[in-house]
């Protein structure tokens, strides 16, 4: 195995994951799924954990099948893989869970342009209390329209 390889299928695999962040979260959340998602657009609970938060699971499971084919199968792209879709689990909620939904009071005063740009676009998201009619399903990556003034 090259480790130019590896570094290609770990940064390859965290590209991806945003893709199906997007359409997981376009398609399956705002879709058949909405009832594990909708406590998170409306807040008409009083516990810090949402039914929304079930989701993280089903990517952790992937991950973790990942390390297991590595580890037991002698599967060498399954820790690549693994530790692609971990990293992006752990982008994920620093950005989403504490970053724009202040879940933990850390990051309160990042004020660049690209964490603008990133707040903005998920208070567009937001703004839809219901599962149709959605914009902005992506978190790293959003329409330029976002970062301008």
């Amino acid at each position: 195995m090259n480790i130019l390889m590896w570094i290609l299928v770990f940064l390859g695999t965290f590209m991806i994951m945003e893709g199906m962040a997007w359409f997981t979260h376009k398609y399956v959340m705002h879709g058949f799924l909405w009832k594990l998602h909708q406590d998170h657009h409306k807040k008409e609970h009083s516990s810090w954990w949402e039914r929304n938060d079930l989701f993280f699971v089903f990517y952790a499971l992937i991950s973790i099948g990942c390390f297991l084919l590595w580890k037991y199968e002698d599967v060498w792209i399954g820790l690549p893989i693994g530790l692609g879709i971990l990293a992006y689990g752990i982008t994920y909620f620093m950005v989403h869970d504490i970053f724009i939904h202040q879940r933990f009071k850390v990051f309160r005063n990042a004020n660049n342009k690209y964490a603008k740009g990133i707040r903005r676009a998920h208070k567009m998201h937001h703004k839809h209390l219901g599962k149709d009619d959605g914009e902005c399903f992506g978190m790293l990556f959003v329409p330029f329209k976002y970062f301008k003034k």
